[in-house]
C-alpha cells in the first residue's frame, strides 16, 4: 500500500502519481521540483524505498498538491486521481487493528482473546440446544390449539392469547367470542383454521372456527416471545 497516514493526514507517493498519469517516475519528480520551486506546491516529504539494486527516492505529496501536479502533467487523468483519493481516504477512515508494541501488551491481547473465546463457546453451548429444539419444532408435523401451544412454550394460555392478539396474530370479529387468525398468518403457514360443525338439539347446525398453531408457528412464537421477554 503506497499511502502513508501521519497525524491523520493521508499522502500519495510520486511513483503512484507516475503510474496514474502513465509517466516516468523521474519526469514526475522533476515536475514536482519545478512546481515547488515556483511556489505552486509545498516542498514534499521524501522517503527512501529499498529496491534490489539501490534505494529509490520518492516524494510524498498531499491531496491538494497532487491535483496541481496532475494538472501540470496530464490533466486528462484527473478522474483517475479523484478515484484513487477516494480509495486512500476510505482506507484511512477505516479502523485499524493495533498490533501490540510490548510484551505486556501482547500478553494482555492474548488473555483478552482467550476470554472472548471462552465466552463465545459458552454462548454457543447455551444457544445450541435451543436452536436445535426450534429446528425440530419447525419441521415437525401437526398443529395444536393455542392452549396446548402455551403449555409447549411454558407460558400461561392467557398470556399467549394476549400476546397473539396485541401482535396481530389473532382477533375477534365484532359480536363474536371466537378467535380468528389474521390472513397474513394463514398465508405464512404459522396459523390455520379448523372448521367444526356442531349439531344442535333442535336439528340445526352451527359452524365454529378454531385457530390452530402449526409447528412453524410454534417455532416463530418461541423466538418472538423469547425476544420480547
Amino acid at each position: 500500500m503506497n499511502e502513508i497516514v501521519k497525524v491523520g493526514v493521508t499522502t500519495m507517493s510520486s511513483r503512484e502519481i507516475a503510474d496514474l498519469v502513465e509517466k516516468r517516475h523521474d519526469n514526475v519528480k522533476r515536475a514536482i521540483d519545478a512546481l515547488a520551486a515556483r511556489g505552486a506546491i509545498g516542498f514534499p516529504q521524501t522517503e527512501e524505498i529499498p529496491t534490489a539494486t539501490k534505494p529509490v527516492l520518492e516524494y510524498r505529496v498531499g491531496k491538494r498538491d497532487s491535483y496541481v501536479i496532475v494538472a501540470q502533467l496530464s490533466p486528462e487523468f484527473t478522474a483517475r486521481l479523484v478515484d484513487r483519493w477516494q480509495e486512500l481516504e476510505a482506507v484511512a477512515a477505516s479502523p485499524a487493528f493495533a498490533l501490540p508494541k510490548t510484551m505486556s501488551e501482547a500478553l494482555r491481547l492474548a488473555a483478552d482473546l482467550a476470554d472472548e473465546n471462552v465466552a463465545l463457546k459458552s454462548d454457543l453451548a447455551v444457544a445450541g440446544p435451543k436452536v436445535e429444539a426450534l429446528d425440530r419444532i419447525a419441521v415437525a408435523d401437526g398443529s395444536m390449539c393455542i392452549t396446548d401451544a402455551a403449555k409447549t412454550l411454558q407460558t400461561q394460555p392467557k398470556q399467549l392469547f394476549g400476546w397473539m392478539s396485541s401482535n396481530q396474530w389473532i382477533y375477534r370479529r365484532p359480536g363474536s367470542a371466537e378467535w380468528t387468525a389474521y390472513q397474513d398468518k394463514l398465508q405464512r403457514g404459522v396459523l390455520e383454521h379448523k372448521v367444526n360443525t356442531v349439531h344442535r338439539g333442535d336439528g340445526s347446525e352451527k359452524i365454529t372456527t378454531r385457530v390452530l398453531v402449526t409447528s412453524k408457528g410454534l417455532a416463530a412464537l418461541a423466538q418472538k416471545m423469547g425476544r420480547a421477554a
